[in-house]
């Protein structure tokens, strides 16, 4: 019977190959947490963005719709009020003000959405506990026999 990978079932991996495979399973959790961030980055920039696009709804219905909603509106409601002329022009800019204001609101609304969202900073808290793992993952020097304790050499390379 073999493993996957052809070898026999029950053989130890070597050091050098288990510490080449945590290297590539880092590396790629790395590029995966890196991947995340950019998403939620893209996603609160979005965000973002759409809140901007409210805020410039907002302001292009006051500038560019009051004078023609103004006078639509003033003189509609003259003509089903028999009011003056002048406050039925206040009713109109009223209700534009009214308009803008909505949108501004949603404009805020979808600001605090966006400001509230920690999506890098989720992140960044994953790699950190991630590498916190990887440094109590390692492994501790075994302690020598006592016999070895004397004897202890250090092999130093020439290179």
């Amino acid at each position: 019977m073999s493993a996957p990978d052809g070898r026999p079932v029950g053989a130890e991996h070597s050091i050098g190959r288990l510490v080449a495979s945590a290297t590539t399973e880092m590396s790629a959790l790395v590029h995966d947490e890196i991947a995340l961030a950019k998403a939620q980055l893209k996603r609160d920039v979005k965000r973002g963005a759409a809140s901007g696009g409210a805020f410039s709804g907002a302001g292009a219905v006051l500038v560019f719709s009051l004078p023609m909603l103004n006078f639509a509106l003033a003189y509609g409601i003259r003509t089903w009020s028999h009011w003056n002329l002048a406050v039925c022009f206040l009713l109109s800019f009223a209700a534009n003000v009214l308009v803008a204001g909505l949108l501004a609101l949603i404009g805020v609304m979808l600001a605090k959405k966006a400001k509230k969202s920690k999506g890098p900073q989720k992140v960044a808290a994953s790699v950190k506990q991630s590498a916190g793992v990887l440094q109590n993952a390692k492994p501790h020097p075994r302690e020598l026999p006592p016999a070895d304790r004397a004897h202890k050499a250090v092999a130093r390379s020439s290179s």
